[in-house]
Formats: structure tokens, C-alpha cells, sequence
């Protein structure tokens, strides 16, 4: 298994010259991202002439607010939940604590990060970095639990980060209404993952009012381009699409885990977006799946497991299907 793999998902370019055939060939599981997104097509007009205009920008972030059951004043967008990780660890620079699994970032972007376990209080001020639903394993924490923990963190001085990167497909764990001035408490926000827009490069920040102001000053005038603020203003907008959604992920995912379990694996995961393998083969089957132009998700720092993300169709499963069952 080369490098790449083992860093972050995509890399289609990479996995079709290391196994062969084209990038267009691949079914790509390999990120969690909604393999059935939004239609950008039903977005208005984008004016590529312009520059990002400041009312677009506050409509975008009051659409995302109303969709999160956030206080708008306190919604910061920001290109990508992964630059924000790393210009929150500039911002509040103190020493960081991550779970384990975890999303690599969580410990990269806060240096030194040691890792920590849920509801472990820290002894000093540090940023805890949590993602609910986890990943990649999928795990589920409950809200008053998150909610607890955060308060024995701050009574330290320190920070509970919270990135719910793909809580949109169950918008009541999440823990945003409660950022308010005077927590130490933020909240990361993802557009690509439910959306399935992930080019867009498209997150938000939820954070007390001093820190929200203090990441726009260093974001600067035009933190997104034209197209980030008129596409996700249409999405968030778009409450029956985002329903509809709902209620057909949880289906997807029934349906692969049936396949899983027909060739022996236990699937875990409460997110519907994408499932995690353990105790398995993981460089084997990631190997296999890839000869048969199927791409899903290894972990250098966790070998035996693997994640795959969820199919869009029946026609993608049984592709994965047949692929399992000739191994």
C-alpha cells in the first residue's frame, strides 16, 4: 500500500496509475463524502466578474445558521473545516489533546497534541479537539455528555473543539445552539460531506463572539470565492432536499451493511455515510478492492481497519459486491 492512501481520501489520479485504468473508471468510497449530492445546477447564477460580495457572504452564513440552530453572529464561514482546524490552533495556541481514532488533523494542527480519552479532564489549559460523529469510526456521543465535558474543560482554561463535520444527517446531536459568549466551546461545520460538494472547499467556524471576530480579521474581506457563497446559500436553503436526504442515507447504509455482513465483516458506524471495518486485513482488502477499481480508506496508524464510504446505488453495491466476493 503506497503513501498516499493512508493520508486522506480522494487520489484517484494516484490509485488509477498505481493499479491502472482511469480515474473515471473508479468508485471512489474512499471519503464519506453523500455519494448522491446536491445538484449545484439548481443554485442561481454564479457572476465570475465580480468580487465576493459581503451581503452574499452574511446570507450564506445566515442559511448555514438557521440549518445549524446557530445564533448567526456567532457562524464564521471559512474555506474548509481543515483550514479552519489549523487557523484555530494559531488563534488559541495552547497545547492540544486529540481522541483516538481521530480524524489526523485533530492532532496535526495542534502542536504538541497528546492524545486523551472521553470525558478525561486535562490538568492545564489545553484544546480538546472531538469530532461526533467520530471519525472514522463512526461513534456516537450523546449531546448532555459533550456538553458536561466541555464544562470540566473550562473551568481549566482550555477549549472544546467540536467537528461535526457530519452531523448534518442527524441535526439533533448537535451541540451548536449552545456556543454562546463566555463558552469555551466551538463548533466545526462541514458543507461537503452532507452536501457532497467537497470541491467547494466550504466550512463554518460556530464560536463565541470575541474568537468568531478575531477569525474573520485574520480570514480577511473575501474569505470564499463567488461560487462557495452562491452554491451553499442554495443548498442550506433547500430544506426539502436536505429531509429527503435524510431520510434515504440511513437506507444506503442498511443496504451495505448487509453486504458486509454477507462476506463476514462487522460493520460499525452510526454516521449513514460511510461504515468502519476493524480486526480485518485491512492492506489485503484495500488491495483487492483497488484491483477491481474500488477505492476506500486505510489508516497507517490503525492497520487492521479500514473505512468505506457508502454507496450511491444499487448498481455501485453489487460492483462491491462482486468485488468481496472474489477475493
Amino acid at each position: 500500500m503506497t503513501q498516499p492512501f493512508l493520508h486522506h481520501g480522494g487520489r484517484l489520479g494516484e490509485a488509477a496509475r498505481t493499479f491502472g485504468g482511469a480515474p473515471a473508471d473508479w468508485l471512489d468510497l474512499s471519503t464519506g463524502l453523500n455519494p448522491v449530492p446536491w445538484h449545484p445546477g439548481k443554485a442561481p447564477t454564479c457572476d465570475w466578474t465580480a468580487l465576493p460580495d459581503p451581503d452574499a457572504l452574511a446570507a450564506l452564513e445566515h442559511e448555514a445558521a438557521r440549518h445549524f440552530g446557530a445564533d448567526p453572529a456567532r457562524v464564521c464561514a471559512v474555506p474548509g473545516s481543515e483550514t479552519a482546524l489549523r487557523l484555530l490552533a494559531l488563534l488559541l495556541n495552547i497545547p492540544g489533546r486529540a481522541l483516538t481514532p481521530a480524524y489526523r488533523t485533530h492532532a496535526e494542527a495542534f502542536t504538541p497534541s497528546r492524545p486523551i480519552a472521553f470525558a478525561e479532564v486535562p490538568q492545564r489549559p489545553e484544546v480538546v479537539v472531538l469530532a461526533n460523529p467520530n471519525n472514522p469510526d463512526g461513534l456516537l456521543r450523546a449531546p448532555a455528555a459533550i456538553r458536561s465535558w466541555h464544562e470540566s474543560i473550562a473551568a481549566t482554561g482550555g477549549w472544546l473543539i467540536v467537528d461535526e463535520a457530519f452531523a448534518d444527517c442527524q441535526p439533533e446531536i448537535s451541540v451548536a445552539p449552545d456556543v454562546q459568549p463566555g463558552a469555551r466551546l466551538v463548533v466545526l461545520r462541514s458543507f461537503g460531506k452532507f452536501f457532497g460538494l467537497a470541491a467547494l472547499r466550504l466550512g463554518f467556524v460556530i464560536a463565541p463572539p470575541s474568537l468568531a471576530a478575531r477569525l474573520r480579521s485574520v480570514l480577511g474581506s473575501w474569505p470564499l470565492h463567488a461560487a462557495a457563497l452562491t452554491i451553499g446559500r442554495a443548498a442550506y436553503a433547500d430544506h426539502e432536499w436536505s429531509a429527503r436526504t435524510r431520510a434515504e442515507l440511513p437506507r444506503r447504509a442498511a443496504a451495505l451493511d448487509a453486504v458486509l455482513q454477507r462476506h463476514g465483516f462487522s460493520p460499525q458506524g452510526a454516521c449513514p455515510l460511510f461504515r468502519y471495518l476493524t480486526g480485518c486485513d485491512a492492506e489485503g482488502l484495500f488491495t483487492r478492492l483497488a484491483q477491481a477499481q474500488i477505492l476506500t480508506r486505510p489508516f497507517a496508524q490503525y492497520p487492521d481497519t479500514l473505512r468505506l464510504g457508502v454507496p450511491a446505488d444499487v448498481r455501485a453495491l453489487a460492483r462491491l459486491d462482486r468485488a468481496l466476493a472474489h477475493g
